[in-house]
């Protein structure tokens, strides 16, 4: 690829596509120059190293969660931010662990904090409470598509996915009497639109509450 046709953009979107193809441990500013066409130096010229480009890697694909435009109301903005943000993660797995290796500090994260932060202080949370839910809302949204980003990749394996549910099959009912009887609907209800709706749900009816109780 020339040089003149490179820019931080490409760079990143290409990087995202390899990392969601190899994973952040086989990933590599050589692997993603390779694929580019260009030096490994070359890259270096639009980023100082590679966790910076991991970061504008993350930054770019949270930029998407953010709201451009508010509207509805404050409970309509957090589903509609907590929805996009869970899509980027199960479009791009690699962001399980970019979340979890990377502290989040480019603009385009701050985007997204600050769309959340503003529909729950317009909803009539004060600042340590605002931030309070807006970390409870992350750690919702990033714990469970995380294990949900798991869920599918154990299921693409046929023998892992058999030995799981022989031991769940196998356990004794004397002694686990209530996780047998749930084990069927526990398998139901991993993962999914429906559980994570459902899950949101009881999230926001908690925040609904607080703000009831705290004047």
């Amino acid at each position: 690829m020339p040089r003149n046709t490179l820019s931080a953009e490409l760079i990143v979107t290409a990087a995202l596509g390899l990392l969601d193809r190899t994973g952040i441990e086989q990933f590599s500013v050589r692997a993603l120059a390779k694929e580019l066409g260009v030096a490994p130096m070359t890259l270096y010229t639009y980023f100082r190293g590679k966790d910076e480009l991991l970061d504008a890697v993350r930054d770019h694909a949270l930029a998407a969660a953010a709201l451009t435009t508010a509207y509805g109301g404050w409970q309509h903005q957090v589903r509609t931010i907590c929805r996009r943000l869970r899509g980027q993660i199960l479009e791009h797995p690699c962001l399980t662990s970019l979340l979890q290796q990377r502290p989040l500090a480019g603009h385009e994260s701050a985007e997204s904090a600050e769309s959340l932060l503003r529909a729950l202080v317009e909803a009539g949370f004060d600042v340590e409470n605002a931030a309070r839910a807006y970390t409870t809302l992350l750690g919702f949204v990033v714990g469970v598509t995380t294990l949900e980003v798991r869920l599918l990749e154990e299921n693409r394996d046929p023998e892992r996915r058999e030995k799981v549910r022989e031991i769940m099959s196998g356990l004794p009912a004397d002694r686990y009497p209530t996780l047998v009887e749930h084990t069927a609907a526990l398998r139901h209800t991993v993962g999914g639109d429906t559980q994570f709706e459902f899950g949101l749900d009881l999230v926001i009816a908690g925040m609904e509450q607080r703000l009831i109780l705290v004047p």
